[in-house]
């Protein structure tokens, strides 16, 4: 069970993340590279002085910063979601929440990447989850074997809509590592295969195994 310290220290995360996406789109509006440094600044700053940070005790003497990749405009992507032609039901079963149930939103056609499956968390709260496997997942000083998250929007992880309102953000310099690739205690939605891509997608936080 959770005490009322360590939840009121996840609510503050959480927070905080939103915060940080709202600082990260606005500045984006003016200079998208400067909001990276935003991006990369803040979570730093999370995991390095935050009691919800999920690095481990002994992870976080001498940490200095994740692993994130130089920012490329060319994982920059404004793009249309394509509706489901069916209707398909993710149920993920955690060690933290329980079985948390997810369905099929849509379709992202990505130029010269790929297709990712757009989720809905279909539970209380609702918003859009889209993870991500490519093909350096694994490999040494590559990305998390589970895949990282580039749009979460019910944990604050959202670059906003299109500008004209009718598509979605997906940028690859913001794709991180869930929680649990720090601390096993954690248990997170992980890429189904339809967000598994067969391309290398160096963009984004990197991996070579906890801090």
């Amino acid at each position: 069970m959770i005490d009322a310290a360590s939840a009121l220290h996840v609510a503050d995360w959480r927070r905080r993340v939103f915060a940080l996406y709202a600082e990260v789109r606005r500045v984006a509006t003016i200079n998208v590279v400067e909001s990276h440094r935003v991006w990369q600044a803040g979570r730093n700053e999370l995991f390095a002085t935050h009691p919800a940070s999920p690095l481990l005790p002994e992870d976080r003497a001498g940490f200095e910063s994740l692993p994130v990749a130089d920012y490329d405009a060319a994982w920059r992507f404004e793009l249309d979601i394509a509706p489901a032609e069916r209707s398909q039901r993710l149920e993920v079963e955690t060690g933290t929440d329980g079985i948390v149930p997810f369905e099929l939103l849509g379709h992202l056609a990505i130029p010269d990447v790929g297709s990712l499956d757009v989720w809905r968390l279909a539970t209380y709260g609702g918003g859009l989850f889209i993870p991500v496997r490519d093909a350096l997942a694994g490999g040494d000083s590559g990305t998390y074997g589970g895949g990282r998250y580039v749009v979460d929007t019910v944990k604050g992880a959202d670059l906003g809509a299109r500008g004209d309102g009718t598509g979605i953000v997906i940028d690859f310099n913001f794709a991180y590592n869930p929680s649990c690739a720090y601390d096993p205690a954690w248990a997170c939605p992980l890429a189904p295969p339809g967000n598994v891509l067969g391309t290398e997608v160096p963009a984004g936080e990197r991996y070579a195994g906890p801090h």
